[in-house]
């Protein structure tokens, strides 16, 4: 899969594409990633990229004309990858053209998905007050955003996209099967997850109330730490039972945290119903607890 970025900023990238996953997903010929610096196709001395807004107002706007030569430059050479023996231009090679913006849809799990199936996308980072509108209706595919937030910039989304949509794509990732239980992959969130040391001493001061499944163990020492172990069920060997504590895990996280997430999970009738009864409890609870103070995250009431 190729990627395109159209961005002012191309060193910003610098970080993300030169290590980790996305380092060695490009060097072993999974990805494509080409950044394509906006101003190197300005037509006039200073290389303005911008202009003011007509009807007046703060701020600038980018010029349709530069973006149009900049996606240009990269459809020509798309078609150019794709000339065939004979010289012919293959079909369908023209790249899927995303915009990010605040005004887009928020990007989700299932556009990670879906873009991932795309051959060659161009990823167009917008800056000052946005972009002409009239290359938006002309080329812009569709519009993405990462939430009801500004940035000064497309480039940090345009990085999401690009991790998000990467270790979706055969051999990117070193386990493939290490995205399927990711959040938001089953309309889900994650299980929690322990790694070593089993025995971890743990400042007491540091431990709050949460809704995790870790077991403090032992009186506090006389440095003021006290034993956290893992749930027992996860060193027990038995794979069937550390698959159904992660199900149970993954379902009572994301009633607790994202409730909405549930109506589009594939739940099984029995979780239905037991999701449920939850849900029905912690309404209650909730209803019972009206007129006290609120819990802060740490546990303590504030």
């Amino acid at each position: 899969m190729k990627f395109s970025l159209l961005t002012l900023f191309p060193e910003m990238f610098d970080g993300l594409l030169g290590s980790s996953i996305l380092h060695r997903a490009q060097s072993q010929g999974h990805i494509e990633v080409e950044r394509i610096q906006i101003r190197d196709f300005s037509q006039d001395r200073h290389r303005s990229v911008d202009d003011y807004s007509f009807g007046g107002g703060p701020g600038m706007v980018m010029k349709a004309d530069v973006l149009e030569r900049a996606l240009r430059h990269v459809v020509s050479g798309s078609a150019q990858e794709q000339r065939g023996v004979n010289g012919a231009c293959a079909v369908g090679v023209a790249p899927h053209v995303v915009y990010l913006s605040p005004q887009g849809r928020q990007f989700s799990q299932e556009d990670a998905g879906r873009l991932s199936q795309v051959a060659h996308l161009v990823l167009v980072c917008g800056h000052y007050e946005g972009v002409d509108e009239r290359f938006i209706d002309r080329y812009v595919d569709e519009e993405l955003s990462l939430g009801d937030f500004v940035l000064t910039g497309g480039e940090i989304p345009a990085m999401a996209v690009v991790d998000a949509v990467a270790r979706l794509l055969p051999g990117v990732l070193g386990d493939e099967q290490s995205f399927l239980s990711d959040s938001f992959y089953a309309a889900l969130l994650d299980h929690p997850h322990y790694t070593r040391p089993a025995r971890w001493m743990a400042e007491e001061s540091a431990l709050t109330p949460s809704d995790e499944s870790a077991e403090r163990v032992g009186e506090i020492d006389e440095k003021g730490r006290v034993e956290v172990k893992p749930p027992a069920v996860l060193l027990s060997g038995n794979h069937l039972a550390v698959a159904e504590w992660r199900r149970r895990q993954a379902l009572l996280r994301t009633l607790i945290r994202r409730p909405d997430l549930l109506d589009q999970g594939a739940l099984s009738r029995v979780e239905k119903r037991v999701m449920g009864r939850l849900q029905q409890a912690l309404a209650q609870d909730l209803d019972e607890m009206v007129g006290e103070d609120p819990p802060s995250k740490s546990g303590k009431r504030v």
